[in-house]
């Protein structure tokens, strides 16, 4: 596409912010829509020891996952998956999900969403 640059960044030079309503978990967006990417948005969450994100879903956008360090237990339904470093997740649209880390060590995964005009969240728990 014309006007379109490739681009480059270190992951430690992207803030880390909190995930909404999640406890000691972390999210960072690697490549979006500000570095000119016009189909999909790469994001690194971190979820500390003791860490979580609630249960919750988003009607229409699917998730594409990939652990890329430690072991979480994840909620994909009514399944819970224990999922560890180089284990893929993919999460369909409208499919409840969680996140917890009972283990001592940081998790971080990426997980790569289509670039939508809107992208909704349904919290299921708090």
């Amino acid at each position: 596409m014309v006007g379109m640059k490739p681009v480059v960044k270190q992951a430690a030079s992207v803030e880390a912010r909190p995930v909404e309503r999640g406890e000691k978990a972390f999210i960072q967006v690697l490549i979006g829509p500000e570095d000119g990417a016009p189909h999909f948005i790469t994001r690194k969450f971190t979820i500390l020891p003791g860490g979580r994100i609630p249960k919750h879903k988003h009607p229409s956008i699917e998730h594409e996952q990939y652990v890329l360090s430690g072991r979480m237990k994840i909620y994909l339904g009514d399944e819970v998956r224990e999922v560890a470093a180089g284990q893929a997740v993919y999460i369909p649209p409208d499919t409840p999900h969680a996140y917890v880390n009972e283990g001592d060590e940081p998790v971080e995964f990426l997980c790569v969403i289509p670039k939508t005009n809107t992208y909704a969240t349904e919290w299921l728990e708090g």
